[in-house]
């Protein structure tokens, strides 16, 4: 397994895991772990890259559903490396992002939120909190915001049966690792919502992990337009593998998305044959 980064870590924490393995092996092994510091091995983009992949899903999705993007309202729970991303990027597309919000604040307004402004905030306050531009709003009422896409970007499990049944987001955006519970899909599947799971949302930050790691293997490194370039096609490409295995079996994504990954690795154990 190689590790890469996520809640409560960062390129230094990921420094000092390659640091201290390399340590132990007497010798420098950058392709351990992903996600470090361009300076020791780490990979343009790999920050961004969950981020512009939720951008990439969310864009798809609305074309597949027939929603303009330009003035598109977007509401994004979390607003960390991964949500605060998603929304610059989509902001950059023509999309109007009405709510945004981390641990300390959720913040509202219709008119759409100044995104560069919001960032440029949290970077000389840490958090939200006292943002002037927005209305404050509880929290849990930014998932059941009117608003054509929601990305749940911070902790799982936000989205629930209690909640669920109240969402007016056409397209859910899973930017955050298992925000959905079970019982909560299923109410949000019989409503109609096109839910656009985990397992592919929020796909490009390994995939861009993975290229990091070819990249340390190869000791060649790309320029950042060659990484932003392969992973588009990497996860427009999936997107489309994903929607069409839905449609052939009549299923959500979420199940599509399950089911053509199990097809993979059952195609390779056949392949493998077994050996006892």
């Amino acid at each position: 397994d190689v590790p890469a980064p996520d809640v409560n870590t960062n390129e230094r924490v990921m420094a000092w895991i390659m640091d201290t393995y390399s340590m132990h092996k007497r010798h420098t092994v950058t392709a351990v772990v992903t996600g470090k510091p361009i300076e020791m091995g780490g990979s343009l983009g790999r920050r961004e890259a969950t981020g512009r992949g939720c951008m990439i899903m969310a864009r798809e999705a609305m074309r597949v559903r027939g929603i303009p993007v330009e003035g598109a309202r977007v509401a994004i729970q979390g607003f960390g490396n991964v949500g605060s991303v998603t929304a610059t990027l989509l902001a950059e597309l023509g999309c109007r992002i009405v709510a945004i919000s981390d641990k300390s604040t959720a913040l509202y307004n219709p008119d759409g939120i100044d995104v560069a402004d919001a960032v440029n905030w949290v970077q000389n306050h840490r958090y939200l909190s006292g943002y002037p531009a927005a209305e404050v709003i509880p929290g849990p009422d930014l998932m059941t915001i009117d608003c054509d896409v929601l990305i749940p970007a911070a902790l799982e499990h936000v989205i629930t049966k209690r909640n669920a049944a109240d969402i007016r987001a056409r397209i859910i955006i899973e930017g955050a690792n298992g925000p959905t519970t079970p019982a909560a899909d299923k109410i949000l599947d019989d409503a109609g919502v096109f839910v656009v799971p985990d397992i592919l949302a929020n796909a490009g930050g390994v995939t861009v992990s993975y290229f990091e790691w070819v990249q340390d293997r190869g000791g060649y490194f790309w320029d950042l337009e060659t990484v932003n370039s392969r992973l588009e096609k990497i996860m427009v490409n999936s997107f489309r593998e994903v929607t069409t295995m839905a449609e052939q079996h009549s299923v959500n994504l979420r199940i599509a998305s399950y089911m053509l990954a199990i097809e993979r690795v059952a195609t390779v154990h056949r392949l493998r044959g077994l050996y006892a």
